[in-house]
């Protein structure tokens, strides 16, 4: 009797211990990786080609024909504004400066001749001693000569404007190309009066095109490329990367955009303008340019693996205070190396599921791991 008295007990203690155990079994969350939302300065770039020229470039004609006597520079070089470049025999010019010259004085002595007459018949034709017909002859005569004086200073100022000519001066200061005549060439206007060419290449203009889609997407923003807003923090800028992949370390500035889209092309041109100190950049070379478009000031920014794309739209997972799971519509917008923008949908206090969330359904218990951030600086868009 005792016996089962016993085996009652201890069949009602392991029943009694069987339900206190099921009262205290704890729910368990979902592992997951979460980050906190993020407020990111967001740069918006465009990558383009681009094809680089000189600001100035200008070509050296001969004005005068004649046959070339010297060169006066050297290849390759720098030269001056005005520099002397190239000599052009100029015995023919000055024989003509020296008759023009002469000219002139035999027609100033005309002048003065004439102008006597005139001055003497005066007095004599108030006096009835010289008739209005030797008046007016002399009158004639007199303005005549001085008609001849000035186109004979008219003609000696072409003949030492040709004389000058002869000695071909640089127009723009810059490096010089290769001399495209020998010495004892007759060159002359026309086809044979290019002599050489000046580049001036301390600034050089960067050349690319945009689509008409950027051109909305810039209007859209506000942003009008080829003017400066005083009341932007920022300027669309360039940079440039180099044959050898390094970005050239000068900027550049938009300051020109056409007003038109090509429409064989669909595209409309844009120029950059940017230093070249140390001649790094050479005219006719092609380059990649990236084009700053926008930046986005205090952007909301996710891990771009925390947003999920289905066909009712992009949403995210975000961690109730309670760590249950919330599916939460937002309108996204433009994506990042690794971060996509949120135009709408969350705050910048909210936590995110960034791995794991494939796995989750609302209201589902979170069992979090915070991800650590390597950047905390301005995200850049490509």
């Amino acid at each position: 009797m005792n016996y089962k008295i016993w085996i009652g007990s201890f069949a009602c203690v392991l029943l009694i211990g069987v339900v206190g155990c099921k009262k205290e079994k704890v729910r368990e969350g979902i592992p997951v990786i979460v980050e906190k939302v993020g407020v990111k300065d967001v740069e918006i770039y465009g990558d383009y080609v681009g094809r680089i020229r000189a600001r100035q470039f200008v070509e050296v004609h001969a004005r005068v024909e004649g046959y070339l006597e010297k060169m006066l520079f050297e290849e390759g070089k720098r030269v001056e504004r005005n520099q002397p470049l190239f000599l052009i025999n100029p015995d023919l010019y000055r024989a003509r400066a020296d008759k023009a010259a002469a000219q002139l004085k035999k027609d100033e002595a005309q002048e003065l001749k004439t102008g006597r007459d005139v001055e003497r018949l005066q007095p004599l034709y108030e006096q009835n001693a010289a008739s209005q017909l030797d008046l007016d002859n002399a009158v004639a005569a007199y303005e005549s000569a001085k008609a001849n004086v000035a186109m004979s200073r008219a003609d000696l100022a072409q003949a030492e404007m040709e004389l000058g000519y002869t000695t071909v001066r640089s127009p723009i200061s810059g490096y010089i190309s290769e001399r495209y005549a020998d010495i004892g060439t007759l060159v002359g206007p026309g086809s044979k009066s290019l002599l050489a060419t000046v580049v001036a290449s301390d600034t050089v203009l960067v050349d690319f095109s945009l689509t008409a889609l950027d051109y909305l997407r810039s209007q859209q923003r506000n942003v009008r490329l080829g003017e400066q807003d005083a009341s932007r923090s920022w300027q669309p800028s360039i940079t440039v990367t180099l044959a050898d992949n390094s970005i050239y370390p000068e900027r550049g500035l938009v300051d020109f955009a056409e007003p038109q889209v090509d429409p064989k092309t669909g595209t409309f041109g844009v120029r950059a303008e940017l230093a070249n100190p140390e001649r790094k950049l050479l005219p006719g070379q092609f380059t990649k340019v990236k084009l700053l478009l926008d930046v986005r000031e205090n952007a909301v920014v996710v891990p771009g693996k925390a947003v999920i794309i289905e066909k009712g739209g992009a949403y995210v997972y975000v961690m109730r205070r309670d760590s249950t799971a919330e599916k939460r519509f937002i309108e996204t917008g433009p994506e990042v190396d690794q971060l996509v923008v949120v135009e709408r949908g969350l705050g910048p206090d909210e936590i995110v599921v960034s791995e794991g969330q494939h796995k989750l359904s609302p209201g589902d218990l979170l069992s979090p791991q915070v991800a650590v951030k390597e950047d905390e600086g301005t995200e850049s868009i490509n």
